[in-house]
């Protein structure tokens, strides 16, 4: 999310935002459910178990391609697909945090570089361990790397879009909002009313049932 929104201020001005945002949250949630339709039914097969977590990748999936047809073939091309999906994932974080320190601390781009890269390997490092040496270090009943997860993924995730979603709607105004919406071309003031009425109403009260289910749902089950 801070990703898009960061390489999303580097758009240039005749870029048309709102095609663009359609392109990027389609092909998103294409892929999404393109790989929940391949993976879960060779789960369900297979017996595993869907809830396998991060374990779905490095256990349970080799011993699925163990199981196929040239499975050691895909099984390598998924890996190297898998390394490169991480390392790009990785450039587009580590992009949040160089432009912030730019732009607040007005820090050079190399410095602003290495101290992110710096500050992120040694938290990667410190989860990573979890799986061994750190295995029994835990706060709040959780190792780092699910404690960390648990703060990306149920907190930070829905608490940082909830927030967005309410300054964009809220305090950004109207007319800026539809400046930029507007950006690369035209559209309809319908689809503009419509588009800002999500923002204002409709999104906030989804993701804000998501947070709360995220605390309350799991805290009962």
């Amino acid at each position: 999310m801070g990703a898009l929104i960061t390489y999303g201020s580097y758009i240039r001005n005749d870029t048309p935002l709102l095609g663009t945002a359609v392109q990027v949250a389609g092909a998103d949630t294409l892929i999404a459910v393109l790989s929940g339709v391949m993976i879960f039914p060779a789960l369900m097969a297979l017996g595993q178990d869907p809830a396998g977590g991060p374990g779905l990748v490095f256990i349970t999936l080799p011993g699925i391609f163990q199981s196929m047809p040239g499975g050691q073939i895909f099984a390598i091309l998924f890996f190297i697909l898998l390394a490169v999906a991480a390392l790009t994932s990785t450039i587009s974080v580590l992009e949040v945090v160089v432009a912030y320190m730019k732009e607040e601390f007005n820090i050079s781009r190399k410095k602003a570089t290495a101290i992110g890269a710096i500050s992120i390997s040694i938290i990667g490092v410190i989860c990573t361990l979890s799986f061994g040496p750190l295995k029994d270090f835990k706060i709040f009943g959780l190792t780092t790397f699910d404690l960390m997860n648990y703060i990306s993924a149920n907190i930070f995730l829905t608490f940082g879009a909830l927030f967005i979603v309410i300054y964009t709607g809220w305090k950004l105004g109207k007319s800026n909002f539809v400046d930029e919406l507007k950006q690369g071309g035209k559209v309809s003031p319908a689809l503009v009313n419509i588009i800002v009425f999500i923002i204002k109403f409709i999104a906030p009260i989804a993701i804000g049932a998501v947070a709360i289910g995220t605390f309350f749902i799991e805290g009962l089950t």
